[in-house]
């Protein structure tokens, strides 16, 4: 019976290790305090670029991504009309943007990307979105999305 419970603890103790998402091999969340300076200055670009896509709902003036702040791929994905039709969705279902509130970093070591991810606070309470930018290695957004919030990540 004790070799039993010793074995589903061992089991437990991996299990909380590392999960797989999507087919990818995600880390255990990571906090602020437990952030690397790079991290750090991840995250604060990842802030900035997720806020600055966002603040268009609210003043209609995009300021196109560099290649320096992002891959091509995204260069591609957000281009004015992109971006309009989702704030037009958004303006309407949510009100106005107002910040983003940073929740947690999940490391994903397939990848060696970082998945940054912000809680949308909009105008009216109602409004329960998340957004998750996805830094590589070259500190350059590969990924930026809005999701319903969920606290746990999927």
């Amino acid at each position: 019976m004790k070799n039993v419970i010793i074995v589903g603890c061992l089991f437990l103790l991996i299990g909380c290790k590392t999960k797989t998402v999507n087919g990818k091999s995600i880390g255990k969340s990571v906090g602020t305090t437990e952030m690397s300076p790079e991290q750090e200055a991840q995250k604060a670009k990842a802030y900035e670029l997720g806020k600055r896509i966002l603040t268009t709902c609210n003043n209609v003036k995009f300021k196109p991504f560099t290649q320096s702040e992002a891959t091509a791929k995204v260069i591609a994905k957000s281009t004015p009309e992109n971006i309009k039709q989702i704030c037009v969705k958004y303006n309407l279902k949510y009100g106005l943007f107002k910040d983003l509130e940073f929740v947690e970093m999940v490391p994903n070591k397939t990848d060696n990307t970082n998945i940054f991810r912000f809680k949308a606070l909009f105008e009216y309470a109602k409004a329960n979105k998340e957004l998750r930018v996805t830094m590589n290695s070259d500190n350059q957004a590969s990924a930026i999305t809005t999701k319903d919030w969920k606290d746990e990540f999927e």
